[in-house]
């Protein structure tokens, strides 16, 4: 499982019905799941990236979560994260969860994130074609993959 994490002043997305959902000050997460990735990832995952200490406190040092901010979180599935560039120019996405098992491993991640955070989180619709928005705060964009565990 993939995330690049984007601290954002405000992040919304649009589907072909309209806008889809919005937040102000927070993290907008762009989330790619491999078909190998389990619930264990997700979990794992959701709990980095709640306590990353990537705000700033009253030092304008990066030394706050979004948790101890009570920021935002939009969650945003995306395949094309584990895209594959080494031979040729068009990308494989051999790498990335099918539908049956990255819709699961995406609902759990969302939860866990949630019920950490003791609030909602704005998420994307699966599967859909969208438009993010999103203005980086910084700018700081992390990237963290649950294949290289620190």
């Amino acid at each position: 499982m993939r995330s690049v994490i984007q601290r954002v002043t405000r992040a919304s997305v649009d589907t072909d019905c309209g806008k889809h959902s919005e937040i102000g000050p927070g993290l907008l997460l762009l989330l790619g799941i491999e078909e190998s990735d389990d619930n264990s990832d997700s979990e794992w995952l959701a709990a980095k990236i709640a306590r990353l200490r990537i705000f700033n406190d009253t030092n304008g040092v990066m030394n706050l979560s979004v948790m101890e901010t009570g920021g935002d979180i939009m969650v945003i599935s995306q395949f094309t994260l584990h895209a594959l560039t080494k031979k040729g120019n068009r990308p494989s996405y051999i790498m990335a969860a099918r539908p049956e098992t990255a819709i699961p491993l995406y609902n759990n991640f969302v939860s866990t994130i949630s019920g950490i955070l003791g609030k909602s989180v704005a998420t994307g619709e699966f599967g859909a074609m969208m438009q993010v928005e999103l203005v980086n705060d910084g700018p700081v964009t992390i990237i963290i993959d649950t294949k290289e565990k620190e």
